[in-house]
């Protein structure tokens, strides 16, 4: 039976392949010839024939001057074979237990990869659907349904490797721990017992490749927040991606913080200090070599300590007035704010909100030869040449008032604070506005009308805010459709009115919905763009601002006088096309009460 399987066995035959395109009017007469000259140039070049093909470019005949990819040839291939056609997500891929049901030799030599394993079913991708001998040898090790699926033959090597590499660096670290007996770290738990003991050693090099892969995979997958928790039994690893975070890995606790101490020595943190919090900062590059800035912060928890690292990618961080997601009203507003001479101009929202990117792409804008552009900020986000930038360190009274301060005996022209916190602050802010300076800082309220009471509440006083206040700006992140994957469908009238009411805004014919293809790891949603609500002063705004004054008739007046709210902005991308329904309300619950 043996024997029969493997003379039955046979790899995927390109002149085969290429028959089948030429039936499906898949080629060209011109393309098909290109093809069968490839085939016999290459019949000995032990590449897979989807490779072949791809590297012939040839046209796609339902797209006018595209040529058909790899991966397009992969997904028409998995059809013609009735075999689901799969894309590879790594974020859902339980990698210790798919590593270990085949060695890597195995899986190279039939070029397979699990990639699901449970107690009724493996699911095997594989590049080769005609050969199945590694079937006969997983179902003498598995009572369970074995399927499979096709995929790209690239992919499938890609994560034979990274998977098959990391469960190494894995294994060795935890055979270094075993050898090295020493302790899986301190938590509250074992404080007294452990306290005097050691960690795995941070520069072993299986410690060294785990933190390597783990910064490239966040890379790759467009994180911009790892998250590495500790817990009773493991430490988990997160991703935060497109403002989501995705669980990604669970580490053994003694390789966890072993991973803790390689990122801390490599933010020149005190790998000594588990009791404080820390901050450090990591300079690197990603695949492509272009440089990356990463912000360490860790804070002491009650099973050890957990570390969060923001990623700072300059692409991301600096965008243009279209990349941000002004309209031509809010950009027109925002410009003409920002190109005044003094003033105040504030913009709000909660963490993560694009506060920071908002404001570095405008200052690289505004910072011209002409222009002394300063900031202070804690930490300083991204180094940017093209101004001059303080750090504020608390630990030697440089805090932001002392270094506004400073500032203003630098004969600058516009500062940037980057939070106002506190009383002390907020005047220097404004004493340096009043004093013929243009200041641009962040505040932490959820909308721009909640700026105004928010200042008056530390006790700023509102004729100061009256006179130097020149508008707030309120913002939000949402997601943005992909558009590889997104289709057109019939708007709802009743869920149209509920996102924009009490406003009257016509329902438009058609919206998008989020699908979900290999672009987007399945999420029907790529990048993100900015929603805003702009408050500009105005003369009878400046009536309104006083002592105890009541947000919510600010926010009357300020939409009177032409103040687009929140949910108005994020409604204005729906009907474009660029996000969906449900993601606006995700970002903006807060309705409008008008």
């Amino acid at each position: 039976m043996r024997e029969e399987t493997k003379s039955e066995d046979r790899r995927l035959d390109i002149n085969q392949v290429i028959k089948w395109l030429r039936e499906d009017r898949m080629l060209s007469a011109t393309d098909l010839e290109k093809c069968r000259q490839y085939a016999v140039a290459k019949i000995n070049a032990n590449k897979h024939p989807l490779k072949i093909l791809a590297e012939c470019e040839l046209s796609d005949q339902n797209r006018v001057g595209k040529l058909l990819t790899q991966e397009d040839l992969t997904q028409w291939l998995a059809k013609k074979l009735a075999l689901p056609y799969y894309y590879f997500d790594p974020l859902k891929i339980d990698v210790p237990t798919v590593t270990a049901l085949f060695s890597k030799a195995y899986a190279s030599n039939y070029n397979i990869l699990p990639i699901k394993i449970n107690d009724e079913e493996i699911l095997v991708a594989t590049a080769e659907p005609y050969i199945r001998a590694w079937q006969q040898d997983l179902a003498k090790m598995h009572n369970g349904k074995i399927s499979c699926v096709f995929s790209n033959p690239d992919e499938i090597k890609r994560y034979l490797d990274e998977f098959y590499n990391f469960s190494k660096s894995l294994k060795g670290a935890g055979v270094q721990a075993a050898d090295d007996n020493r302790a899986v770290g301190q938590n509250f738990e074992q404080l007294v017992e452990l306290s005097q003991m050691a960690d795995l050693d941070a520069n072993n090099q299986h410690v060294v490749n785990l933190v390597n892969w783990l910064l490239q995979y966040a890379f790759d997958q467009r994180a911009s927040d790892i998250h590495i928790e500790p817990r009773r039994l493991q430490g988990n690893v997160r991703f935060r991606i497109d403002g989501v975070l995705h669980n990604v890995y669970q580490l053994p606790m003694p390789i966890m913080h072993a991973v803790l101490s390689r990122l801390k020595i490599l933010g020149r943190m005190n790998i000594a200090e588990k009791r404080l919090p820390q901050d450090g900062r990591i300079k690197t590059q990603n695949s492509h070599n272009k440089e990356i800035e990463l912000r360490l912060s860790t804070m002491p928890t009650a099973f050890g300590e957990k570390l969060v690292m923001r990623i700072f990618d300059p692409e991301v961080l600096l965008r243009n007035n279209e990349q941000l997601g002004f309209n031509k009203q809010e950009l027109s507003i925002w410009n003409r704010m920002t190109s005044q001479t003094h003033g105040i101009i504030l913009v709000t929202g909660p963490t993560g909100s694009g506060k920071t990117t908002t404001l570095y792409s405008t200052l690289k804008r505004l910072a011209t030869p002409e222009i002394n552009l300063c900031t202070v900020e804690d930490p300083i986000e991204q180094v940017e040449p093209a101004f001059n930038q303080m750090q504020v360190q608390a630990n030697i009274g440089l805090d932001f008032a002392s270094g506004i301060r400073t500032l203003l005996r630098q004969d600058p022209d516009i500062i940037m604070v980057g939070e106002i916190r506190d009383l002390e602050t907020a005047e220097m802010a404004v004493q340096a506005s009043l004093t013929g300076h243009l200041v641009i800082s962040t505040l932490h309220t959820n909308s721009a009308p909640a700026a105004v009471t928010r200042l008056l509440n530390i006790g700023l006083p509102g004729y100061l805010l009256q006179q130097t206040v020149l508008g707030i700006m309120a913002q939000r992140l949402i997601r943005v459709l992909c558009r590889q994957c997104k289709v057109a469908v019939p708007a709802d009238e009743a869920q149209w009115q509920a996102l924009i009411a009490p406003f009257k805004v016509a329902t438009p014919k058609q919206i998008y919905k989020a699908v979900g293809c290999k672009e987007c790891r399945n999420t029907g949603y790529a990048g993100r763009i900015g929603i805003y609500e702009i408050l500009e002063n105005s003369p009878a705004l400046q009536r309104l601002i006083v002592e105890g004054c009541d947000t919510l008739a600010l926010q009357h007046l300020a939409i009177k006088e032409g103040m687009r709210p929140l949910r108005l902005s994020g409604a204005e991308k729906v009907a474009n096309g660029i996000t969906t329904i449900e993601e606006v309300l995700r970002v903006a619950p807060e309705r409008i009460d008008f």
